[in-house]
């Protein structure tokens, strides 16, 4: 074996043909049902209901999708959108300055001892400190706390992902937000696409 060879190559090749084939773009959790479908031997083929599998798998994928807008930049082919709700290539634009800023989210996922070093009790420690700063009791409701939405209300996905994107603009640390409130964001857009879909 080739110790040389970069697995995540061939998870992001997977990839792009995945995103060429959907013009409109697919949300992380699509992306992995169709990675998962076509039995890449990159996504673990496990419950993600399993919280380290969950990590692994999204840290897998978002490092596969980094090295995808980096190449994809460098050829001057096209740029990749990447979001959990929308991950979708785009027109290359020769003058945009979206690979020339410090993006902290691309640091933390192309560093691989992230994946290594991370276990079962740190993917615990994560998820405790999300919610224990969300002060919920059960998943779905400190998630909707998060995203400053009221349950009684009629809630549908298109609303939630409007709220997304507008805590996402707030919090990015392009804006001067931190990378961990980020993260909150997106897993409570994760829990709560599985309750309103």
């Amino acid at each position: 074996m080739n110790d040389d060879l970069d697995p995540t190559q061939d998870l992001a090749e997977q990839v792009l043909q995945l995103l060429q084939a959907a013009p409109e773009g697919l949300a992380e959790y699509a992306l992995i049902q169709q990675l998962k479908e076509r039995h890449s031997g990159h996504i673990p083929n496990l419950p993600l209901a399993d919280k380290l599998v969950l990590f692994r798998t999204h840290f897998l994928l978002f490092n596969a999708l980094y090295r995808l807008r980096e190449r994809l930049w460098q050829q001057g082919s096209h740029l990749l959108q990447i979001s959990p709700l929308c991950i979708r290539l785009l027109p290359y634009e020769p003058g945009a300055a979206a690979l020339s800023e410090r993006d902290e989210l691309r640091d933390y996922y192309l560093d691989m001892s992230q994946l290594r070093d991370t276990d079962e009790r740190d993917v615990e420690r994560l998820l405790t400190s999300f919610w224990t700063r969300m002060q919920g009791g059960d998943e779905k409701q400190a998630a909707l706390e998060l995203f400053e939405l009221d349950d009684e209300r009629a809630l549908d996905l298109p609303r939630i992902k409007q709220r997304y994107r507008q805590m996402v603009s707030q919090h990015h640390p392009d804006r001067g937000g931190s990378t961990e409130r980020l993260q909150s964001i997106n897993l409570a857009m994760e829990i709560l696409q599985r309750y309103y879909r």
